[in-house]
């Protein structure tokens, strides 16, 4: 288990960090401006599942494996990529009914479940940065689990209130759907190309 005083070191670097949009929040955003609040947090839910299983998957020690294989990186980066022009491609060709609540089916949460899922930048990320907090004198794996759960809980408080505050904005800018779509379309678009370098 990290100390108290590693742990709180831990959580205000990664509150910090999480202040600063990344493409996760990038994608929640565009969620929210598609399909409402209710939307954008299922969304968000999505994403943090994804960021859990790359958390478990660093704890088991898995991830350090995927980012030593350039042929499951480079694999995971373009199915990555590929869904997220996808996205962005039906976005800006209008195929998404910004004026509908989302279904409640659990398919925006599967969405963002597998933008996270595949984007190998979480997975090193997470093999680079938590390791930095954790003792090696310790249980290893107990505190990159802590650490990672963290991390999960707090990018969860954080990437809810963007949704939330994109939620309020898409609501004044209901009328104006068609530009609701394009920012989503090229916001998705942005996304794949960063994900893809």
């Amino acid at each position: 288990m990290p100390s108290p005083d590693v742990l709180a070191f831990f959580a205000a670097t990664t509150l910090a960090l999480l202040l600063i949009p990344g493409p996760s929040v990038l994608f929640i955003v565009a969620r929210t401006l598609e399909h409402g609040r209710r939307g954008g947090l299922e969304s968000m839910l999505g994403v943090e599942t994804g960021a859990l299983l790359h958390v478990l998957a660093a704890t088991a020690g898995l991830g350090a494996l995927v980012a030593a294989s350039p042929n499951a990186l480079l694999a995971l980066k373009l199915a990555g990529a590929a869904y997220l022009v996808w996205m962005g491609v039906r976005a800006l060709r209008g195929r998404t009914d910004l004026a509908a609540a989302p279904g409640g089916d659990g398919k925006l949460y599967r969405q963002g479940l597998l933008v996270d899922a595949l984007n190998p930048k979480t997975a090193m990320f997470f093999v680079a940065f938590l390791p930095q907090f954790v003792d090696p004198t310790g249980n290893v794996a107990l505190q990159t689990l802590v650490l990672g759960l963290t991390f999960v809980a707090l990018a969860t408080l954080t990437d809810g209130a963007y949704a939330l505050l994109a939620g309020v904005i898409a609501e004044r800018l209901r009328r104006r759907t068609r530009h609701l779509s394009r920012a989503a379309g090229t916001a998705y678009l942005g996304l794949a190309g960063s994900l893809a370098i």
